[in-house]
């Protein structure tokens, strides 16, 4: 493997619902990258502190709605996550799929997946079995609250600032392969054979 392809670093973000882990996974997969996820690292400290995490959904049930609560009055456990993040960053070679990288990482190319809170409702209900409403609901709940942590601990505004991103992809009328083959063309034409992403 080159040094240039030991150099890249690609942070997938997005609101819930948005495809940004599907999409990070096969980006990953494609380009022999590591995938790494500040979500699944967050759901392994919660299974540490006793939470059951096993469920499909698990940010929209119960138990993780109890330790999004727990997480808003004690810092620690996204700073645990974000240090991991930024160490593995460094090593390069990797897709991040986090909410807080694009901010907190200076390098690396930076991809806002945008799609509407209907739409992203529809797509979580349909992966958890539960209706539109429902999970219309849970996802107001949740980015309420993550929007919350992330101003205080860091400042920035969670899904109303764009600054950091490279890219901003609108998925509400693309098909998932569609969002991927799109990105395909972006990492093939813009970072592996450009000096400067």
């Amino acid at each position: 493997m080159s040094e240039r392809k030991k150099s890249i670093v690609i942070c997938i973000c997005g609101m819930a619902g948005s495809g940004k882990s599907t999409l990070a996974k096969k980006l990953a997969e494609k380009y022999g990258l590591k995938y790494y996820s500040g979500g699944d690292a967050l759901k392994a400290l919660a299974l540490d502190e006793g939470y059951k995490t096993s469920e499909s959904g698990w940010w929209e049930s119960e138990e993780g709605k109890r330790f999004l609560e727990k997480r808003g009055k004690d810092p620690k456990f996204d700073k645990v996550v974000d240090e991991k993040l930024l160490e593995l960053a460094k090593q390069g070679n990797v897709v991040l799929d986090s909410w807080t990288m694009p901010w907190l990482l200076k390098e690396g190319f930076k991809v806002w997946l945008e799609a509407s809170p209907n739409k992203r409702a529809g797509r979580i209900a349909f992966r958890d079995g539960i209706n539109v409403k429902e999970a219309f609901n849970a996802l107001k709940n949740k980015e309420e609250r993550t929007k919350a942590i992330y101003k205080r601990l860091y400042g920035f505004s969670l899904g109303e600032d764009f600054s950091p991103f490279h890219l901003i992809l609108d998925t509400d009328f693309l098909e998932a392969d569609e969002v991927f083959q799109v990105l395909c063309m972006v990492v093939d034409n813009l970072i592996l054979h450009s000096k400067n992403y």
